[in-house]
């Protein structure tokens, strides 16, 4: 064996968090060392909470005895190493400085977690808070319709001599999504790591500035998204949106089991029960639980986390979003207070 060999074998890794391979990526230390059948050399990895160290050490090590010698003895010969963190994390967050990065997350799809995130990021602007909204839903874009600005198409700004993203800006809210890059009958069909990339560009090459709160609406479920979101940003937490039906209660706790994983390690700041009851406008005195009765209440008993609020199945709700006029904007409405009731919590 000689070096050439480990290193064309090691081509054939590729990380997950940008879909290259190690050594176009730059993560194979110049270091490999043969001795007989002994392989050894290091990995360069960004940060040491990084997700994937293990799975790439794993693959690196059956990608040497695949295609350079199986007989190699390699396997814990594969020293970690990790970058200083200096100039990616800062140049990460030059133009987004946000005191809180909340993101808003659901298990399931249709649960109304985009809803929830447009009426929140209303009601913390309408509060007098410097608020940002990044829509991370990449398949299902939803929040130009919600806010009102479908037709928008942001422009590129110089700043430092960079050109920039310049957020759409509506009801205090600056707001970007990749609904505004593509036509609304268009389907984006992107591999996990192009979307990921994509998301990553919206967060970190856009003008966002100074904000107070930075929420982001993020994919249903659990994916690449969320483990690029993660190693991004360093998020204050997060809020689970579930409905009570026993379906969503079931993804929804595995939403937050995925941000207490100890390699992601995000504060579970609430769980949000969404369409908790309807009551028909000729009976208020009625509540019917049309998905079930309090399920969301007892999930936050059980993951000890705290029920931010139960907000019912309000026609106005839907019809706010529909014509992207959100319902919080009327803050005496009804249905508002329940947007405002967890605005001040969170």
């Amino acid at each position: 064996m000689y070096p050439q060999q480990i290193i064309d074998a090691l081509r054939h890794v590729r990380y997950p968090g940008t879909g290259k391979d190690i050594v176009e990526s730059g993560m194979l230390e110049d270091d490999i060392r043969i001795s007989g059948l002994k392989v050894s050399f290091s990995l360069i990895f960004d940060k040491p909470n990084d997700p994937f160290v293990k799975s790439v050490v794993r693959s690196a090590e059956q990608a040497v005895l695949t295609y350079a010698d199986e007989n190699a003895q390699i396997r814990g010969n594969v020293a970690v190493k990790y970058r200083k963190q200096s100039a990616p994390a800062d140049d990460t967050l030059q133009y987004l400085r946000a005191k809180k990065i909340i993101a808003v997350s659901s298990g399931k799809g249709g649960v109304g977690k985009s809803t929830v995130a447009s009426n929140l990021a209303v009601a913390l602007a309408q509060m007098g808070f410097r608020v940002g909204l990044l829509d991370a839903d990449i398949h299902g874009p939803s929040q130009p319709k919600m806010l009102g600005v479908e037709g928008a198409r942001p422009v590129a700004v110089e700043v430092d001599g960079r050109d920039l993203i310049q957020p759409i800006e509506n009801y205090g809210v600056k707001m970007l999504s990749i609904g505004f890059f593509v036509g609304g009958d268009q389907a984006i069909v992107w591999r996990g790591a192009m979307a990921s990339n994509g998301i990553k560009q919206l967060l970190t090459e856009a003008n966002w500035g100074e904000l107070d709160y930075f929420l982001l609406d993020m994919p249903p479920g659990t994916s690449d998204i969320h483990l690029t979101v993660v190693q991004t940003l360093p998020l204050t937490g997060a809020v689970i949106v579930t409905t009570p039906q026993p379906v969503a209660l079931e993804d929804a706790r595995k939403g937050v089991d995925m941000f207490r994983n100890p390699k992601v390690n995000v504060p579970v700041l609430g769980i949000v029960e969404n369409m908790s009851w309807f009551t028909p406008a000729e009976l208020p005195d009625n509540r019917y639980y049309i998905f079930g009765d309090g399920g969301g209440k007892r999930l936050a008993e059980e993951l000890n986390v705290p029920l931010l609020g139960q907000i019912p199945l309000v026609q106005s709700v839907r019809e706010g979003g529909d014509s992207g006029m959100p319902v919080a904007l009327q803050q005496g409405h009804p249905a508002a207070k329940f947007y405002y009731d967890i605005a001040s919590q969170l």
